[in-house]
């Protein structure tokens, strides 16, 4: 359904990472008894509402985010995005009006031990965390299912489809060709690619020995699981169809008009027989216009590429870069069933595997190995989105996953309004013994709005760029 429907995407990602995040909120905070009268997924006017309880659970017109308004004695900044605070009631006139209630429904004041500052720091540290723990719990649920429902995944070929031999291995390149054939590695037969991976990664002997149809290599492969051993993985690529799968909306390649399972004859002049091929020919063209020739159905078209530049490897001492285009091998792998205590080992894994990539993109973006220009907002996440739901709901919750970790890991940061800054304020007004003043904690939370609407603008100008780009591109194929 997902794929005949798609812009239900959008819809199902930014409500679901959204709503768990409060809801982690919602729970903590009325487990401690604090008094939460709002519930809001998105900001701005209420385009639907509803009371229950002692909570009005509200559906707004600006799809940024969400909140829970907790009664708090002194947070006037955040009270103005958050429908006001509970220092004043609705009038009685008012259809919400409710004689009955706390403020601001009805005319009883909010108990000073259910504001949020009444809590212990214990307490508050939970309901501030527990958005970003949700999160991570959903990445984590939402991975086991996909692992689940698509087994293990078995990449059955032993085929080379590209070396790039590490300089500390030079014989590689003049040993293994593409369209060779691994036999073996170290001894141990392999019958997939899965089980080179394996091999070349355990092999206990420091000397990891290749065997191809053609013959043997050995090399210094270092200690099992070491670093060598991680490089060695990179430099072997399996063989891989020349079709294009995945393109990344926004990039190179989607800008000149390349689609999902377009077939590649040629890159200028090079015939392109496998996916590494196209690697090989794009890795050195950084910032240089590429001629692709492309198969798509009976027609054969030609697209000008220009390959972004993209640093190889941010932990090298030496800055390498190589270019990109935005486009990825399609999927031949075949599934095998496992078990549920596998599957949610697998999703657990690349839960925490996806928390270490969006870390390690914050750590290129301060130390300045990746741009500002790399990142995206609602418009690139719907694109995306949107995009994700063609491919079917495996492939749409893999992409829910993955924002719903990087909403957590973002949320972290130290900046005020985000649960980061936060955490940082109540501890060191406990360090401090006492509360900030008003005023102090005013200026904090303006910083706060400064930051994340400057944030705000930047990617919007990125995704209006990335927009703009890809309207030239289309102009230019047309006229």
């Amino acid at each position: 359904m997902l794929s005949k429907l798609p812009w239900l995407g959008p819809l199902i990602v930014f409500g679901l990472v959204v709503f768990v995040h409060e809801l982690g909120h919602f729970i903590a905070a009325k487990a401690f008894r604090v008094y939460a009268p709002r519930f809001s997924i998105g900001f701005g006017p209420a385009l639907w509402r509803k009371r229950w309880g002692e909570t009005e659970y509200v559906l707004a017109a600006l799809p940024l985010g969400g909140y829970v308004r907790m009664a708090s004695r002194d947070d006037a900044t955040a009270a103005s995005l958050e429908g006001g605070n509970e220092s004043e009631s609705l009038a009685p006139d008012d259809p919400r009006y409710d004689p009955a209630a706390l403020m601001p429904f009805g005319p009883h004041p909010v108990p000073a031990e259910r504001t949020f500052e009444s809590k212990p720091l214990w307490q508050r540290l939970i309901i501030m965390v527990a958005g970003v723990t949700m999160n991570i719990v959903l990445a984590i649920v939402v991975m086991t299912v996909i692992a689940q429902v698509s087994g293990r995944s078995i990449l059955q070929t032993r085929v080379v489809g590209r070396v790039d031999a590490p300089t500390w291995a030079p014989q590689l390149a003049s040993a293994i060709a593409p369209g060779d054939t691994i036999v073996s590695v170290s001894g141990q037969r392999v019958a997939t690619w899965n089980d080179i991976n394996e091999a070349l990664v355990t092999a206990p002997d420091t000397t990891v020995t290749i065997t191809t149809n053609r013959g043997s290599v050995s090399v210094p492969g270092g200690a099992a699981a070491g670093k060598r051993r991680l490089e060695l993985l990179n430099a072997l690529l399996p063989w891989y169809p020349p079709v294009a799968g995945m393109v990344v909306p926004g990039k190179p390649a989607a800008i000149a008009g390349l689609r999902s399972g377009d077939t590649l004859v040629a890159i200028d002049s090079t015939p392109i027989r496998n996916f590494g091929d196209l690697i090989g020919v794009v890795s050195p063209s950084a910032g240089k216009p590429l001629r692709f020739t492309i198969r798509r159905g009976a027609e054969t078209k030609t697209l000008s590429i220009v390959p972004d530049s993209q640093l190889a490897d941010p932990k090298d001492s030496v800055k390498r870069y190589v270019g990109k285009v935005g486009v990825g091998q399609v999927d031949v792998t075949v599934h095998e069933a496992i078990g549920f205590t596998e599957a949610v080992s697998l999703g657990w894994g690349m839960t925490w595997g996806n928390v270490a990539l969006v870390g390690g993109f914050l750590k290129q973006l301060v130390s300045g190995q990746a741009s500002m220009k790399d990142m995206g907002g609602p418009i690139a996440i719907t694109q995306a989105s949107v995009e994700a739901a063609k491919g079917g709901a495996i492939r749409l919750f893999g992409l829910l996953a993955f924002l719903s970790v990087n909403l957590a890991v973002m949320n972290l940061l130290p900046i005020p309004i985000l649960d980061g800054g936060q955490i940082v304020m109540n501890v060191a007004e406990s360090i401090k013994g006492r509360p900030f003043s008003l005023r102090t904690k005013e200026n904090f939370a303006r910083v706060g709005l400064l930051a994340i609407a400057l944030l705000f603008v930047v990617v919007m100008f990125n995704d209006v760029r990335r927009i703009a780009g890809t309207a030239m591109g289309f102009l230019s194929r047309v006229f």
